[in-house]
């Protein structure tokens, strides 16, 4: 197993079941990392969106040449994910700074405007016609359920 610490690798730490460790075998004893928290993988990404957990690792060859790996288990292996990233991102995709609301919003309560006045909060909004006359009222009635 690895010595790298977790707050060194700007990462993810993925957490397996014991049992998942035993299944995989010998297969991942080369990527994992052993801590207070027990094996684990360092990853620089993962993955999580499907059947398989995919978690980006980087490497290095027996002639010592960096190589980037991929490597895939089932989500139900998986006990828990740590990120161990110390910037203020955080997440999983890139964030966008967010522009606000680009016109104030009309004032509602006392102070509004009446329920059948145009729209100014959206551009070129159509005004709302008056209801037709015959039109059924918008009163609600209370009727009385039928006696058996």
């Amino acid at each position: 197993m690895s010595d790298i610490s977790l707050d060194t690798s700007g990462g993810y730490a993925v957490f397996f079941f014991p049992q998942a460790l035993e299944a995989l075998g010998e297969a991942i004893a080369p990527y994992l990392t052993d801590g207070p928290g027990g094996p684990h993988v360092l990853c620089r990404e993962i993955d999580t969106g499907g059947a398989l957990i995919e978690m980006s690792l980087d490497a290095a060859s027996v002639e010592g040449r960096d190589v980037a790996l991929e490597l895939m288990v089932p989500t139900s292996m998986v006990r828990m994910i740590v990120s161990a990233r110390s910037d203020g991102a955080f997440g999983f995709g890139p964030r966008l700074a967010s522009a606000g609301p680009t016109t104030d919003l009309p004032p509602v309560g006392p102070h509004g405007m009446p329920v059948r006045a145009p729209s100014t909060a959206i551009p070129g909004a159509a005004p709302v016609a008056p209801a037709p006359a015959d039109a059924p009222s918008e009163e609600l009635t209370r009727s009385e359920p039928p006696t058996t």
